[in-house]
């Protein structure tokens, strides 16, 4: 397997020009973190990840995490000294407010530090991306006790944190759950019931494990109206903050899976040894399902990091395989020597494809990043209210179009080195099987789908789309020094502007299994029209610093290069699925279930 090279100079390009890195600096309270500051910090972030963390990716996925006999979870070797390492530098809470014991860096800069460091070990990295959620369902909706009592050590990475929502027969239906908690004198809850597919749901890293677990109440009502939210801790925790008891949360069973061999994944059963486990109401009873946006919209943008991450290190892998391999001879060159695969128009694709399809990943994530900084420090409340609307927008694209995107690109990866791409030796196809639980994570694509067509395309009676539509035609009319990227962005706005409109009007008609019939290839060309407006500006801010003598003229001209064959090959294959959105339920139930079989 290669190493990893952080793509600093395309991040830091991607931070300034789309993710408007210095708007964001300006911001009330981020002022240190200014573009030749950060460029420092994600510079030494990269040293971290591709020193410490990235050699162990290859190690965790051949070894696993293993469940013992006395009911413990061993971690792969390396990962305990690694996460020391981790804790120490600080990395896990380097976007929390100081207030909270974190960095205080902007969010912005949090995701292009998660990015380096779910590139290096997407697996290993996902502890602390579920700790982060916990975090930030703390800060918004915990007692001052409960913070006192858990976030300092949340936040350092000293103790980890889970989402308990998913349990045997409930899948997706969280409103489903059977989990109970029943109130104690004392105010605590006795918590029963059993959990699945609990992401590092347990491990040998830290000395404690904060669990937000989803259950219901005595009395509550049916569906999600009547889910609360529990922290239960794996042990128990003094008023001084000293470790007691261990709390009755026990593993099960660790899942074999296909990829992500060392993040454990766990069955976990609350209460089996006697009364129930302790756990601490966070809100108010039966305001549960609230809450868990809160977490699982922090973990839906992290998700989508994984898309591009495993779609980065499978680029590099294969881009550094097709320079050293060499295979046949290309057109023009010297009959007697085989040539490196590069040469090869068909490999050039494939690695172009890649290239550019990351590229525009990169850029939509640090747009909704950006986004979530004005929303939460916005100078005025019109600022604040309009990145909210855009953050909620996007929020089902970036998770869903780049996770698909992550499953495409390592499986592109893989195909560059032929045969040995499918030797596991090479460590291509650990990246195209880490990369396919992404699109499963935190709400199935098709569930992000539905989130868009149902409840982000209605916002403000359409007019938070209309004005996304908007911003792109804006780009439209700057690209006249670029009329083939102009040309096919027109055409593609187009066609997106079609199927939000069909789309639009079947939700005024309460037509809504027409509508989310067409939900899945809509999401498909909204992620792409988007990702080839950011490239578009991308090619806009390349020219702007070539005019002005700035930058290294070669690298710009790429990115040019590379906005413009995502704009022009890649970005048109939206417009075949125009059909696929506008065609309505019928042809997906005409054929009886019975005869699917054939």
């Amino acid at each position: 397997m290669s190493d990893f090279t952080p793509p600093l100079k395309d991040m830091n390009f991607a931070l300034e020009h789309i993710g408007d890195l210095g708007a964001v600096s300006r911001l009330d309270g981020f002022e240190f973190a200014d573009p030749e500051t950060v460029e420092g910090i994600l510079s030494e972030a990269g040293r971290f990840f591709s020193e410490v963390v990235a050699p162990l990716n290859q190690v965790g996925d051949q070894q696993g995490s293993v469940l013992k006999p006395d009911g413990s979870v061993q971690t792969p070797d390396g990962f305990k000294e690694a996460y020391a390492k981790f804790v120490e530098a600080g990395w896990g809470g380097a976007h929390i407010p100081e207030k909270w014991g974190g960095g205080g860096l902007p969010y912005t800069v949090g995701i292009a530090i998660q990015e380096m460091f779910k590139t290096s070990n997407m697996a290993f990295s996902l502890c602390p991306m579920l700790t982060q959620a916990a975090i930030e369902s703390l800060i918004a909706h915990g007692t001052d006790e409960q913070r006192g009592m858990f976030l300092e050590k949340l936040v350092s990475g000293v103790w980890t944190g889970t989402m308990c929502l998913t349990e045997p027969g409930a899948g997706s239906d969280v409103g489903a759950l059977t989990t109970k908690a029943i109130r104690q004198e004392d105010g605590t809850y006795r918590i029963t019931g059993q959990k699945i597919f609990l992401t590092w749901g347990d491990q040998d890293l830290t000395d404690n494990i904060i669990h937000l677990v989803l259950a219901r109440t005595p009395g509550s009502p049916p569906g999600t109206r009547g889910i609360s939210m529990f922290v239960v801790p794996k042990v128990l925790v003094g008023s001084d903050g000293s470790l007691g008891e261990r709390n009755d949360v026990t593993v099960v069973s660790l899942e074999h899976k296909l990829g992500i061999h060392a993040s454990p994944t766990c069955v976990l059963a609350f209460g089996d040894d006697g009364e129930g486990a302790v756990g601490y109401l966070i809100g108010d009873e039966n305001a549960g399902m609230k809450y868990m946006f809160t977490m699982m919209n922090t973990a839906r943008i992290g998700v989508g990091i994984e898309g591009l991450a495993v779609g980065e290190r499978s680029f590099q892998q294969a881009l550094g395989y097709s320079l050293e391999r060499k295979q046949g001879r290309a057109l023009g060159s010297d009959p007697k020597q085989s040539s490196p695969i590069i040469d090869h128009p068909d490999i050039r694709r494939m690695l172009m494809t890649m290239k550019a399809y990351n590229e525009a990943m990169r850029s939509l994530l640090y747009t909704v990043a950006s986004q979530i900084d004005f929303e939460r420090h916005g100078a005025d409340d019109a600022t604040r209210v309009a990145a909210a609307e855009k953050v909620a927008l996007l929020t089902p694209v970036t998770k869903a179009w780049n996770t698909d995107m992550g499953v495409e690109l390592t499986s592109i990866g893989l195909q560059v080195h032929g045969g040995m791409g499918y030797v596991e030796e090479t460590g291509s196809a650990q990246h195209f099987r880490d990369a396919r639980i992404a699109p499963i994570y935190e709400g199935t694509n098709g569930i992000q789908a539905i989130d868009l067509v149902l409840r982000k395309l209605p916002m403000r009676d359409g007019q938070v789309v209309e004005g996304h539509l908007e911003a792109i035609g804006r780009t439209v009319q700057d690209l006249e020094e670029f009329p083939g990227i102009r040309k096919a962005l027109a055409k593609s706005l187009d066609r997106l502007t079609e199927a939000t409109q069909w789309l639009g009007m079947k939700l005024g008609e309460s037509s809504y299994n027409e509508a989310l019939a067409g939900a899945t290839p809509y999401l498909r060309i909204f992620g792409q029209v988007t990702g080839g407006w950011l490239m578009a500006r991308q090619a806009l801010a390349a020219k702007a610093l070539l005019d002005e003598g700035e930058g290294n003229a070669e690298w710009l001209k790429a990115k040019i290069a590379t906005a413009r064959f995502y704009c022009e090959q890649l970005m048109p294959q939206t417009d075949g699925l125009v059909a696929a959105v506008t065609a309505g339920e019928e042809p997906l139930f005409e054929i009886d279930p019975a005869m699917l079989s054939g």
